[in-house]
């Protein structure tokens, strides 16, 4: 669970002071999907990197699962980043000269896991989106949405509290960001909680609920009574001869 209470993240550039966010107040409660939406500058980026352990507020508080990350020094925070978070980025940040296996089972090789539990967990990670028949296969042999996969697969390895999604289907085509969107809402339904950036509309209503940024700003938050089905979208799309 994530609680989020009076956040605020200001950064001093020379004489300048720039609010990147101001007064955030978020509840994400286990196994929720949330779509983060907003123009560029709208301060979704830096709440994803605070989200992430990646930056800090300036004021406010961050709770994940019970713990104040505001008392945590950095070794504690990358444990609990590497133990309790997945990432998933639009560029897949996948290690050209290992294959797909390799690129999966990296974060448990950095956690001091052993070979065989290594291979055992990257080969159910990749049996679970579906692409075992490419362990073998390096980056340059996958197409976008493959690629996104094993990104996916890497990002769920440590089986983490809360699933990051920067936006993830940025640099694909329409089949693909429906296949990827798809397996989103599989990992949902399994009880996966996802945070999810993205500036397409479409895209934002696969998720329960968007929250919308501005200025710094929580606009505006929406429940989506009826998300959208990724699969059916796609095999419609299919259907239609794969017309935009």
């Amino acid at each position: 669970m994530i609680v989020i209470k009076d956040l605020y993240k200001t950064y001093n550039t020379g004489t300048v002071k720039v609010e990147a966010l101001k007064n955030v107040n978020i509840t994400v409660n286990d196994g929720d999907f949330l779509a983060v939406m907003g123009p560029s500058g709208s301060g979704k980026s830096t709440m994803m990197n605070i989200l992430g352990l990646l930056d800090y507020p300036s004021e406010g508080s961050y709770l994940l699962d019970g713990v104040d990350t505001r008392s945590l020094d950095e070794r504690q925070l990358a444990i609990l980043r590497n133990g309790k978070l997945g990432f998933v980025f639009q560029s897949f940040n996948l290690l050209p000269r290992l294959n797909t296996q390799r690129n999966v089972e990296l974060p448990l090789f950095y956690a001091g896991v052993g070979s065989k539990q290594r291979q055992a967990l990257a080969t159910a990670a990749l049996e679970r989106v579906g692409l075992i028949s490419h362990a073998g296969h390096r980056p340059n042999e996958l197409s976008g949405g493959q690629k996104q996969r094993v990104a996916i697969a890497r990002a769920m390895i440590n089986n983490p509290s809360l699933l990051l999604a920067d936006e993830p289907t940025g640099n694909l085509d329409s089949a693909s960001s429906y296949e990827i969107m798809s397996l989103f809402q599989e990992l949902h339904r399994q009880g996966s909680t996802i945070i999810l950036v993205t500036h397409e509309p479409e895209i934002a209503r696969h998720a329960q609920q968007i929250v919308h940024f501005r200025d710094g700003r929580i606009v505006n938050s929406e429940k989506v009574d009826q998300p959208l089905d990724a699969r059916r979208l796609l095999e419609e799309w299919l259907e239609q001869g794969g017309l935009a």
